[in-house]
């Protein structure tokens, strides 16, 4: 007789391991069940896009001076309400806020935790139907309980993330999350609107064979970068060279498939971005956390672990460069080489 198979769902998960966190008292299982919940509403409407009257722009710049997609202005909307709404969350950091958002009900400044996130990476694939993603980092506020959140609770080191993890709406959705015992993947059923474990113990293979940069910003890498890229293209058999390029323009999407496939990322500085493009504290923080619990790390390619660079601002950017370990160390070598 067949043994039937009885898949576990997100809720069910997380709530068999929240005996890992007895201060949390059920608050975090309730808060990432609220990622999940926001992360299903903004799938809806990504999956509708073609539809209904959200692709384009809305004529607005976010912080950065990056042009805003009606659906980055939706999907940072629906994260704020259902956060919002919350009683784990006092406070919100977003890459579409300029400044940190304090939830000032009596119940949301009881709160014990911070969340900050890119409510959907990778906007300019929006309008072309290729893979987006939405990133989050999870905290636990400094200030005093009672009272509002407060910036200095947005610029903790990464190492004090209590979870982390992505959304990524693709050929099919998933929730990617760790809690620092891991990293889990669940697969959104659409016919029922559950998330399913579908990824019980994510590890990320090492050595890896792909390397993922855009190499139309060749001209402004530093000289390592160009010299590991050249490396990368080498034919040397024993080391699994060439290595195949792959690149996405969604840090979601190509780190999810590095992780899985095994292989490098980089977002080096540039000379346009000298400092890096990527936010430390709501981009690099939470895929770092994922990349060192799927047994890799992540630098900013100089040696400087990403997860121990204290913030100095919320929308701080830093280089990026995140993989298994030997592919992250060789890249560096060639860093440190020309530095």
């Amino acid at each position: 007789m067949t043994k039937k198979f009885r898949a576990h769902t997100l809720n069910e998960f997380i709530v068999q391991q929240q005996n890992a966190f007895p201060y949390a008292k059920g608050d975090l299982t309730r808060l990432l069940g609220h990622i999940a919940i926001a992360s299903k509403i903004v799938n809806r409407e990504v999956n509708m896009a073609g539809l209904v009257d959200i692709l384009g722009e809305t004529g607005k710049e976010n912080i950065q001076g990056e042009t805003v997609k009606k659906l980055d202005e939706f999907a940072n909307e629906q994260f704020k309400t259902v956060l919002g709404s919350s009683i784990e969350v006092c406070g919100l950091a977003t890459e579409e806020e300029e400044d940190v958002v304090s939830f000032e009900s009596d119940l949301s400044r009881d709160g014990k935790y911070i969340v900050c996130m890119d409510p959907l990476d990778g906007s300019s694939n929006i309008d072309v139907n290729v893979s987006i993603g939405t990133v989050f980092s999870i905290y636990r506020r400094i200030s005093e309980i009672g009272s509002p959140s407060v910036e200095e609770d947005f610029l903790q080191p990464g190492t004090e993330q209590v979870a982390a993890g992505y959304t990524l709406y693709g050929s099919s959705t998933m929730l990617v999350y760790t809690t620092g015992m891991g990293v889990t993947g669940f697969t959104l059923d659409p016919s029922i609107g559950e998330f399913f474990l579908s990824h019980r113990k994510i590890s990320m293979p090492d050595p890896g064979t792909i390397y993922s940069i855009n190499e139309g910003n060749y001209a402004n890498f530093p000289p390592g970068v160009k010299q590991y890229i050249k490396y990368c293209q080498e034919i040397d058999p024993p080391t699994h060279r060439p290595y195949t390029s792959r690149y996405i323009g969604s840090l979601v999407a190509d780190n999810h498939r590095n992780m899985l496939k095994g292989g490098i990322y980089i977002y080096p500085q540039t000379t346009s971005y000298p400092e890096g493009k990527l936010r430390l504290t709501y981009e690099c923080n939470p895929i770092a956390f994922l990349a060192e619990q799927a047994g890799g790390m992540a630098t900013d390619g100089m040696g400087n672990r990403i997860l121990e660079i204290p913030p100095q601002s919320i929308h701080q950017r830093v280089p990026f460069f995140a993989g298994p370990t030997n592919m992250v160390n060789q890249a560096e070598k060639y860093m440190q080489i020309n530095s």
